[in-house]
């Protein structure tokens, strides 16, 4: 297989002469400033005993070293694995040990909360060592794997997704197909370590000679003046973005080079999409993909008519399909398992054959979501197999808040669900069940103390609920849907006698 050079396949220079190639909220860097910051932290790496194959890690909050460190990463053979800034210190020390990290970039709160890890920690602020040693390219085949996301998984304990530069290669020119990028500038509020962030919203800009700025993290006052100071032409976010800036009061200055916006993460309403159009006349391209997919598998097309409700037709280089319970194809119009085929589809998961396995079938990457297809080719999805909670684009396994809650030692049981938020898509909720002669009235607030030290706020429950039994079904499991039932009826309006 032909070596690949990232560095050079994944961004190019910008195309609008010296305009910034990246910026943030604190500076801006040119293409030569980028090469150069790139190629010296690529140094510093190599230094400190990285090399090809190893794993490079950042644990910061959006910002250009992010991005910066994850092609120096490459630059040296190596791949980039981005820690969500909110984990717990029991979270990120988990990802960092299963995912062998050698080095992780960080800022002081990160350092706090990664204490005993045997990676190496290097502040995101120290000058990198001069040398006047050149730093050539490594060999980096398509196969190797350049990033390595960490998602949800079956069990709860999140996986690391390994993601080629293969993968990434292959979802580029299927986004840069589907979208025509030809130098567009993007305005990044997704955070970065989300793979929509990193392949949406900076290296397909960076690929096409454009640009990115980055925001630290969304604000619905402020958005549409950085829309407007940025010259952005398009930005991607998930459904509670789009209805808190639908909601948002006052007049909204237009932005005119803003060309489309890109919705993923969650299903967003119809009516939502509407409106959002409505007020402020940027078509909403609703799309849909998984970390497994390199983000993308299908998506409402730029051109020509769109269907709310829809999350589009398959990306150009991308196949979909919908599968039965028996491992067969559905004709058009049945509900079934989503799978998708491409070059985009991942690796696996990182030293996790049986879970690679079990959705890597024939060529094909069974989602676990539930969806039909039309004779047309457009994708309706109708809901998960999977237990997943997603809120406001942020994934949260049940299992994974249960472990926590029953860690605690302070409750008999627990079961975890989600609740429909009309802003955040969904929360999640929990049920607990009182040990035998515990206090009653103690235990809410000490679990909820509890549970702030274990999970990142995201995933704790917004409410807890105490019962005396969990419901379950004719063979003893926990009955989630009855639970599901109990907070529908609960959200019902009581009705008159």
């Amino acid at each position: 297989m032909d070596d690949f050079h990232p560095l050079h396949i994944h961004w190019k220079p910008r195309r609008d002469g010296g305009a910034p190639l990246i910026r943030d909220e604190q500076r801006a860097l040119s293409s030569a400033d980028f090469a150069a910051e790139v190629a010296g932290l690529a140094l510093l790496f190599v230094q400190k005993g990285v090399g090809r194959g190893d794993v490079v890690a950042t644990m910061l909050p959006n910002r250009i070293d992010i991005v910066v460190a994850m092609f120096a990463a490459w630059r040296i053979g190596a791949a980039f694995m981005p820690i969500n800034p909110a984990l717990t210190s029991a979270e990120a020390l988990y990802q960092v040990a299963d995912s062998g990290s050698r080095l992780i970039l960080v800022d002081a709160a990160a350092r706090d909360r990664l204490t005993g890890t045997t990676a190496t920690l290097l502040p995101v602020d120290a000058p990198p060592e001069r040398s006047a040693a050149v730093l050539p390219d490594a060999a980096v085949a398509a196969d190797d794997t350049a990033l390595l996301i960490y998602t949800s998984g079956t069990t709860g304990r999140p996986k690391g997704v390994m993601l080629s530069h293969g993968n990434i290669d292959a979802m580029l020119r299927s986004i840069h197909a589907a979208l025509r990028l030809d130098g567009d500038l993007s305005l990044l509020v997704m955070p970065l370590f989300h793979v929509n962030a990193l392949l949406v919203s900076i290296l397909a800009p960076l690929a096409a000679g454009g640009g990115a700025c980055i925001l630290e993290h969304f604000d619905r006052h402020s958005f549409w003046q950085s829309v407007r100071d940025s010259g952005a032409s398009y930005f991607s976010g998930v459904p509670a973005m789009y209805l808190l800036l639908t909601a948002e009061r006052g007049a909204i200055a237009p932005a005119p080079r803003l060309r489309f916006a890109i919705c993923g993460a969650a299903p967003m309403p119809a009516q939502a999409i509407g409106a959002f159009e409505a007020r402020y006349a940027v078509p909403v391209l609703e799309g849909y993909g998984l970390t497994e997919s390199t983000v993308g598998a299908t998506l409402n097309p730029l051109d020509g008519p769109r269907r709310p409700g829809s999350v589009g037709r398959a990306m150009p280089g991308i196949e979909v399909a919908i599968v039965g319970e028996d491992g067969a194809f559905c004709p058009p119009d049945t509900v079934g398992e989503v799978a998708v085929r491409g070059g985009n589809v991942m690796k696996g998961y990182l030293r996790r054959p049986e879970d690679s396995a079990a959705v890597l079938v024939d060529g094909w990457l069974r989602t676990g979501d539930l969806g039909r297809l039309d004779g047309a080719g457009w994708l309706t999805l109708v809901g998960r197999k999977k237990d997943l909670i997603i809120r406001g684009g942020e994934n949260i396994y049940p299992s994974e808040v249960e472990e926590a809650i029953m860690a605690t030692h302070l409750v008999a049981e627990a079961a975890v669900v989600g609740r429909p938020d009309a802003v955040m898509g969904e929360v999640p909720v929990a049920f607990v069940v009182a040990p035998e002669g515990g206090d009653a009235d103690a235990l809410v607030p000490a679990l909820q103390a509890e549970i702030e030290k274990a999970l990142a706020r995201f995933k704790r429950p917004v409410a807890y609920h105490l019962l005396d039994s969990l419901p379950r079904n004719p063979i003893g499991k926990i009955d989630k849907p009855a639970l599901r039932q109990r907070l529908e009826q609960a959200a019902q309006p009581a009705t008159a006698p």
